[in-house]
């Protein structure tokens, strides 16, 4: 049913509508509207046959859907940022046992200093902890990439993350079909699970395995990934069937088929770049966009066979590894081994920060005749930073650095303004 509806609200009455029987939950920012707005619809008797847990940490969350899936629950729990981190034991926990949990990942960047504003620096944490990691692009995907995701939790009996930008998304009001559970109820089957814990049929889980197994159990995770490169576009064909849009897959290529250059990305900057991208087509331009909707499992046949035909490519990265630099723009050149081509990473939105169009199309003028750095900081304040360099260098008790910017920044504004006044009363 069509709604004008906070993202947020969306994603739990799609939840709400794939029929969860535990949901595990603890507030953070900007996450804690999808949790606020779950636990009113178990109250209500809306959404019935759901135990609502309230726990007192992220850490309990994940093990309390741990433990519901593991008896044959279907699960689902939400947290962002240093809630994330503070689960990730469980986290590992949950994929090694090949639990179908799944949870909403609102991306938020990592502290210290404190940030609660969106990048993908936590999500991206993951990136190795056996978990499914599908981006949305607005709040129409989210909400169907959640229905999606029970699907293939349960199908691989793999968890899902499915990621979207926080306060961008997760507190946006805009229109969504939101998903109704007639429809779900056709398109997501009972959970039969493949492992229950019975009483009456004791066996232990996630008991120990010494070196002789360890590689296999590591290289099943591996191959189920791999699995899930085929299971994603057959869900992606179902959920077009039963619902009447196309949602979710594996990658979104928009006017690649001539493109010399391609923007990739994940998430929501993705309308942006789409918007800089039109812009530049009406100068006659040739350069597309390559949303990745699945970064794990990482689809690199699909990434190769849109790029191949293009001579750069643009990574547009929301995090990156420090002291190397891009975390996708690796798994692109990688995908694209063999092949010739140009690579640029451009790391933007740290932390929150606008990622404007006059900045990519400033970016962009010189990144379509390789005229860039191979790793690029949009709007990166090189003279703070080489400030706070600088002083450190000159004492060793030179403070916390993230402080001595700010007020570095403060001074600056101050300065300025203490020009403008100047400038007026040397007019009058």
């Amino acid at each position: 049913m069509l709604e004008q509806i906070e993202g947020s609200q969306a994603i739990a009455k799609a939840v709400a509508a794939c029929h969860p029987e535990v949901v595990a939950a603890y507030p953070i920012s900007p996450q804690t509207h999808i949790v606020e707005a779950i636990s009113a619809l178990v109250k209500s008797g809306k959404l019935e046959h759901c135990e609502y847990v309230n726990v007192e940490s992220e850490f309990s969350a994940m093990s309390a859907c741990i433990g519901a899936s593991a008896v044959g629950a279907r699960a689902y729990t939400a947290t962002a940022s240093q809630g994330l981190l503070y689960m990730v034991e469980a986290v590992y926990n949950a994929s090694g046992l090949g639990l179908p949990i799944v949870m909403t990942v609102a991306n938020r960047a990592i502290g210290a200093p404190i940030n609660i504003w969106n990048d993908h620096t936590d999500a991206m944490s993951q990136r190795d902890s056996g978990w499914l990691q599908l981006y949305a692009e607005n709040n129409q995907e989210a909400a169907d990439l959640h229905v999606q995701a029970f699907r293939i939790a349960e199908e691989l009996s793999l968890p899902v993350m499915v990621c979207m930008d926080g306060f961008i998304l997760t507190h946006a009001v805009e229109q969504v079909d939101v998903p109704e559970a007639g429809q779900v109820e056709k398109f997501l089957p009972p959970y039969e699970p493949r492992q229950v814990l019975d009483p009456s049929d004791p066996v232990s889980i996630g008991a120990m395995v010494g070196p002789e197994a360890f590689t296999e159990v590591r290289y099943l995770a591996h191959a189920k990934q791999l699995q899930a490169l085929e299971l994603i576009p057959q869900v992606q064909e179902e959920f077009k069937r039963v619902f009447g849009r196309d949602s979710g897959g594996l990658v979104r290529p928009y006017k690649c088929e001539d493109a010399e250059t391609i923007i990739v990305a994940l998430g929501s900057v993705l309308g942006t770049i789409k918007d800089v991208v039109d812009v530049r087509r009406e100068r006659g331009e040739k350069i597309g966009v390559l949303g990745i909707t699945s970064f794990r499992p990482f689809p690199a046949d699909a990434v190769r066979e849109v790029l191949q035909g293009a001579k750069r490519f643009v990574v547009l990265e929301k995090a990156f590894s420090v002291g190397i630099g891009g975390i996708v723009s690796s798994h692109c050149r990688a995908a694209m081994r063999g092949l010739n081509f140009t690579c640029h990473e451009l790391i933007a939105g740290l932390g929150g920060r606008n990622i404007t169009a006059a900045s990519l199309h400033e970016y962009l003028d010189r990144a379509v005749v390789d005229d860039v750095d191979h790793l690029t900081f949009l709007d990166l304040d090189k003279e703070l930073v080489e400030r706070e360099l600088e002083r450190e260098a000159r004492t060793r008790r030179s403070g916390a650095p993230a402080e001595n910017m700010i007020r570095d920044m403060q001074d600056r504004v101050n300065a300025k303004l203490d020009l403008e006044v100047s400038k007026k009363a040397n007019n009058r």
